[in-house]
């Protein structure tokens, strides 16, 4: 399959409708708990946004956002459900992980789901490691912080 990588921002009416697809998953996975949850994945003003399209349709999305003059964190990275399996989310965090090293960023972080098997799965795979969480995450038996060094 062939796709089109885009680097954009949080400007992008595209990201807005991935993110907004994958706020209704999170929604059914977590129901009434993604609430709070909400106030942490917005997503204004980030500079660092990719979109993969495939014929023109937006497919996948994620993001990274500054957490500390050292670290990044990943955000908002989302696949539609009809194009998972393909590789996205893989080529999406590459591509991430690319513009935070070109930053000058030492680590990536993250947060996800204790519902998100298949995602914390794929972090492990990418070399992501469990750590303690960060804040706002800390005592959140339902978080899973992740980290990886660059």
């Amino acid at each position: 399959m062939e796709y089109i990588i885009l680097e954009t921002n949080s400007d992008n009416a595209d990201f807005s409708y991935l993110t907004n697809l994958l706020d209704n998953d999170l929604s059914l996975r977590y129901g009434e708990m993604q609430k709070k949850y909400d106030t942490y994945n917005k997503v204004n003003f980030i500079n660092d946004v990719v979109i993969i399209y495939k014929d023109s349709i937006p497919v996948a999305c994620g993001a990274i956002k500054e957490y500390s003059s050292a670290s990044v964190e990943l955000k908002r990275i989302f696949v539609k459900k009809e194009y998972r399996g393909n590789g996205l989310a893989k080529l999406l965090i590459h591509r991430l992980e690319e513009i935070s090293k070109k930053r000058n960023y030492k680590y990536l972080i993250l947060q996800t789901g204790s519902k998100q098997l298949e995602a914390v799965s794929l972090y492990k795979k990418l070399n992501y490691k469990i750590t303690d969480n960060y804040p706002p995450y800390i005592g959140d038996s339902n978080s899973i912080c992740m980290e990886k060094s660059l």
